[in-house]
């Protein structure tokens, strides 16, 4: 039996003006890709080309000088760099995670308290960088007496980058099909092993991707840093996280600020390394999805 769809002269038109209109849209999408693919490849080569001559050891190796161009590096800075995005992942992907646990898996939409912890979270991820900065200056370097330290800075970092992880992750749980979880569960699983060995290994793919953002993000935060202590000129590597810091986007923007150009073609060398990093936190990020989506 064959059923025949009676068209209106209104359906008629509306079908007779998508089509053209398609087309346009998808140019106009390619258009944007492009016009953002070669604004960032411009910008690659040009930093790439006026730091390639500082491109050496030494940058890695030195500590940064005032006075001598020639010698300086961002050793303390990129030791510095490293230091506080470990331990802001360290701090913010465990709590983010276990929040999205109990917001998906536990809470209770009938209950005030469960909305009012969504509607914070949701208002916290647009809050300037700044306001964080003040926040930690205020509470923890002062309040509970941490100083302008290397565990101040990472806090307040995982303070920044905490609702972007939670709303990953919660976005990545959601996602998981709820027939494998009704299946866990009617095997005789409790719900935390079913969410243990079921659902968290595969939203692992999606946790790994939001994580890796945030922590994109943390990475090149200057302003909440400035507030918190790290001082530009620093020619020593933090031993304990009560130590005095400095970070690669604090240490290129001093350069900047210098009037040789020498200083300009380090601040250009440690733009290159700073991307390099971040590319090594996404291919980490790449790495793991891949792997938990074949053993999916």
């Amino acid at each position: 039996m064959t059923v025949t769809v009676r068209k209106t002269p209104i359906t008629a038109a509306l079908q007779g003006r998508r089509r053209p209109l398609e087309p346009a849209f998808r140019v106009v999408l390619l258009a944007s890709l492009a016009i953002a693919v070669v604004f960032l490849g411009i910008l690659l080569a040009y930093v790439v080309s006026e730091g390639w001559g500082r491109l050496d050891s030494r940058l890695w190796t030195n500590f940064p000088s005032k006075l001598y161009p020639e010698r300086a590096g961002a050793q303390s800075a990129i030791v510095g760099t490293v230091y506080i995005i470990g331990l802001t992942g360290a701090f913010c992907v465990p709590i983010g995670v276990m929040t999205a646990i109990y917001l998906e898996e536990y809470a209770s939409r009938e209950h005030w308290w469960n909305r009012l912890i969504e509607l914070n979270i949701q208002n916290l991820a647009a809050v300037p960088s700044i306001v964080y900065g003040i926040l930690g200056l205020g509470v923890l370097a002062r309040g509970l007496d941490l100083g302008r330290t290397l565990i101040t800075a990472a806090l307040t970092l995982s303070l920044l980058v905490l609702p972007v992880v939670i709303i990953a992750a919660r976005e990545a749980i959601r996602a998981v099909p709820g027939s494998i979880r009704q299946g866990s569960l009617a095997l005789g699983a409790t719900q935390w092993q079913t969410i243990w060995r079921q659902v968290l290994p595969a939203a692992v793919p999606g946790i790994a991707t939001g994580t890796i953002l945030a922590l994109s993000r943390a990475i090149g935060e200057a302003a909440p840093l400035l507030l918190l202590g790290a001082v530009t000129h620093i020619t020593f590597n933090p031993e304990s996280v009560t130590d005095a810091y400095t970070v690669l986007p604090i240490q290129i923007f001093n350069w900047i600020k210098q009037p040789e150009a020498e200083f300009h073609t380090l601040a250009s060398a440690a733009i290159v390394i700073l991307l390099a990093i971040l590319l090594l936190m996404n291919s980490v990020a790449i790495w793991l999805r891949n792997r938990y989506e074949k053993r999916g």
